[in-house]
């Protein structure tokens, strides 16, 4: 039997499209295979959420554009994206992980669910807050991150300033005290966060997936994610 770590990867779909297939990057699978660990796709099948969350070592949250609960949004404001069986199982799934304290990794979609489920706020589309906003949501566009030193992102990308791809139109304004900030765009947009009381419950709003093969810090969040699994 391998002793590499398992690895539950929450496939993402074609929402835009039908929602009628999965669609997801195979670069989520390839850094978690060059990190050392063993990546599975997980579908949108309720009754498994119990066995993968039992059974695998860790979860990963890919990247999507899916309809967020309401609440998780101020007053007036709400997502307009397409409803998602991904929702429930997600929500069970990451619940589930942190739970037993296994470690999570959201990235995107993963990074703004991790916010949600404890206690965060959410625009649906960031860049028409204010004048100042960056480009977050064009294919390719890339900006500067600043890391918080002190928190775990610090320790593990070992830099505080770090240049990241961005593609998301929805973006997390506010966190609870449950939730630590670790990283914010120049132009103020919240782009990581963490949980402090599990051992490893990590989010981003970039791609490190799409980075990872290079030589680039957002590598080394695949490397500790399985480090910490491990």
């Amino acid at each position: 039997m391998s002793a590499k770590p398992r690895i539950a990867v929450i496939m993402d779909e074609n929402s835009s499209a039908g929602g009628n297939a999965y669609d997801v990057s195979k670069a989520y699978f390839e850094a978690v295979h060059r990190a050392g660990g063993m990546p599975f796709g997980i579908p949108y099948l309720a009754d498994m959420v119990e066995t993968v969350v039992a059974e695998f070592d860790g979860f990963i949250s890919v990247g999507g554009r899916i309809r967020f609960p309401g609440e998780w949004y101020p007053p007036g404001e709400g997502s307009r994206y397409p409803s998602s069986e991904r929702l429930g199982v997600e929500q069970a799934l990451m619940r589930g992980f942190l739970e037993r304290d296994k470690p999570v990794l959201g990235i995107c979609n993963g990074m703004q669910m991790l916010a949600g489920l404890h206690g965060g706020r959410m625009v649906h589309e960031i860049r028409k807050t204010g004048p100042h906003i960056l480009d977050h949501d064009s294919r390719g566009a890339m900006h500067t991150v600043e890391v918080m030193p002190g928190t775990m992102l610090s320790r593990i990308v070992g830099t505080s300033r770090l240049d990241v791809n961005s593609r998301h139109q929805e973006a997390v304004v506010e966190v609870s005290d449950q939730a630590v900030i670790s990283a914010r765009a120049d132009d103020g947009v919240i782009e990581a966060i963490e949980i402090p009381s599990r051992r490893f419950a990590v989010g981003v709003q970039w791609h490190p997936e799409l980075l990872a093969a290079q030589d680039h810090p957002s590598r080394l969040l695949f490397d500790a994610f399985v480090k910490a699994v491990r």
